[in-house]
């Protein structure tokens, strides 16, 4: 049984439940969804994305975006304007009402932080940020990979990216 705690894709899959487990009761509170947060945290990130470029980063169709952007939109913190070049394109742009709950999301990342890390040093911190950034590079990188058709066991391929 302790080998089934201690594999190291349960964890991370069980872990990343949990915090979105408590994200989703700290969203609530607000009377709003983790998934209209992580909107809200995007777009402070990539003002003016596209509903489509939003939608590819959340890995959710467009249709959901689009109506989680109406739902932010309707409480007068996300405005839809079109794109210059393109006009079937809307980009994304945050409102002032959005930076005040940015600031709630901001503290809440920090209890959550806090939270997560109790008891655990800065250089073990260090270590598994590291470590979390080289997971996600590698598999980044196969993701890639994969996409252009190319074995993602092949070195060169991968070092190439």
């Amino acid at each position: 049984m302790d080998e089934f705690h201690r594999d190291l894709l349960f964890l991370l899959h069980d872990v990343a439940r949990l915090l979105r487990v408590d994200a989703d009761k700290r969203a609530r509170l607000h009377g709003m969804t983790r998934a209209q947060w992580a909107i809200l945290i995007w777009l402070e990130r990539q003002p003016g994305i596209s509903q489509k470029e939003l939608s590819e980063l959340l890995e959710v169709e467009p249709i959901t975006v689009a109506r989680l952007i109406d739902r932010l939109e309707a409480r007068g913190m996300v405005e839809r304007r079109p794109d210059p070049r393109d006009r079937r394109i809307w980009r994304l742009h945050l409102l002032p009402p959005a930076r005040e709950v940015l600031h709630e999301i901001d503290d809440h990342r920090a209890d959550m932080t806090r939270m997560l890390t109790a008891g655990i040093g800065e250089d073990s911190i260090e270590i598994m940020t590291e470590a979390l950034l080289r997971m996600k590079a590698t598999l980044t990188q196969e993701a890639h990979a994969s996409r252009r058709g190319a074995d993602p066991t092949d070195t060169e391929a991968r070092e190439a990216v």
